[in-house]
């Protein structure tokens, strides 16, 4: 991986195993609110920014669904129980971080959820040291799959875009990151990468642990 001046990882779903919680949590807000299943609205939002996942949920909700109370209820939960219990990290997170520590490699985040929000995840697993910068969503005009957030990480990082690699779970991300030009690597997390993604060319690995001893 020594090619590589720069690493640049997506946060929720790839580095944490929040992204169940968050699912979970959404189809107990449509309970609550009495709106039936919609499980695959929340599946669409994965990988967005909070301004397209709002847009998403209120085309894809029942029509006359007070949108703004939904999203609000969904959140206060989520960030409920984010405070509250500890959010496992996933396999291999910490073992790839620490190798390309070892390597002298800059890393980012690059994450559609809020700067601060981020900060604090990060924080409470006691990863956030690792990471030289944080791009949240709101440090960008356009959401994932558009390739801002990591061009901005990159530039922040004073890397090329092409000499950076990407760590994605998520369709959204994956096309961010190849539409930035850099080397995506995705590791699989809610929903399984279509044969249309897989066109991509992108590399498809079980977890952050295989990484390190791929030959790149």
């Amino acid at each position: 991986m020594k090619q590589f001046k720069a690493a640049i990882f997506d946060m929720d779903g790839l580095l944490i195993d929040s992204e169940k919680i968050a699912v979970k949590l959404f189809n107990e807000t449509c309970d609550h609110f009495k709106l039936g299943n919609h499980h695959d609205v929340v599946i669409s939002c994965i990988g967005t920014n909070a301004t397209l996942s709002k847009e998403i949920i209120r085309k894809g909700l029942p029509e006359g669904t007070d949108i703004d109370l939904f999203h609000e209820h969904w959140h206060a939960t989520y960030k409920h129980r984010l405070t509250t219990q500890p959010i496992p990290v996933k396999h291999g997170a910490q073992l790839l971080l620490e190798h390309l520590r070892s390597l002298g490699i800059p890393i980012a985040v690059a994450t559609s959820t809020k700067t601060e929000m981020a900060k604090t995840k990060l924080s409470a697993i006691e990863l956030i040291d690792y990471f030289d910068i944080i791009v949240g969503g709101d440090q960008v005009e356009h959401s994932k799959p558009r390739p801002e957030i990591y061009l901005r990480a990159a530039s922040l990082l004073n890397v090329a875009a092409t000499d950076c690699i990407a760590f994605e779970d998520s369709a959204n991300g994956v096309k961010a990151g190849v539409a930035a030009n850099m080397t995506v690597v995705q590791i699989p997390d809610l929903i399984a990468p279509t044969e249309e993604l897989l066109a991509l060319g992108h590399l498809v690995l079980g977890s952050l642990e295989e990484v390190i001893s791929y030959k790149f």
